[in-house]
């Protein structure tokens, strides 16, 4: 559990906040809640900071834990990791994490065949990317130019 201690008056000097009528000093979840008054603002804190826990589930990481394994969890993957290509997604990731290979990623190839064929079952949830929009556009506006230039 993560804590942001702040000065605050002993509890048997105040028991509620006066605005909301809530416990001065709760616990939320992972996190501890301390209203605190203005006058407790005005004396200098003398809260201790304790290091971060680099095992503590709730603390960010990015895409690579600190022992190299792939946080599943970061969003830099956009969620990715679940739904219903998520396994593939996951397969072909892990493969081109633990590539060896000159041409890293190389040894992949049916591993993200697996995700994109997964991914073309539901456009919805995987749209394609902008470039194959614009291809397409670019195909469709040709052929209307060619079919005005024929009628004229």
């Amino acid at each position: 559990m993560q804590e942001r201690l702040l000065d605050l008056p002993p509890e048997s000097a105040v028991s509620e906040s006066p605005a909301w009528g809530a416990p001065l000093n709760s616990l939320r979840g992972k996190d501890r809640i301390i209203f605190v008054t203005k006058e407790d603002h005005e004396t200098p804190s003398n809260a201790e900071l304790v290091a971060d826990d680099p095992n503590d589930p709730y603390e960010e990481h990015g895409l690579i834990l600190p022992n190299g394994d792939i946080n599943w969890n970061c969003p830099c993957l956009g969620g990715m990791a679940s739904g219903p290509c998520g396994e593939q997604f996951k397969a072909a990731f892990s493969c081109f994490h633990y590539s060896t290979e000159d041409v890293k990623g190389s040894d992949c190839i049916d591993q993200f065949r697996a995700m994109q064929e997964c991914m073309q079952k539901y456009p919805d949830l995987y749209p394609q990317e902008e470039e194959d929009r614009l291809e397409e556009t670019a195909v469709s506006e040709a052929a209307t130019t060619k079919e005005e230039e024929g009628s004229s």
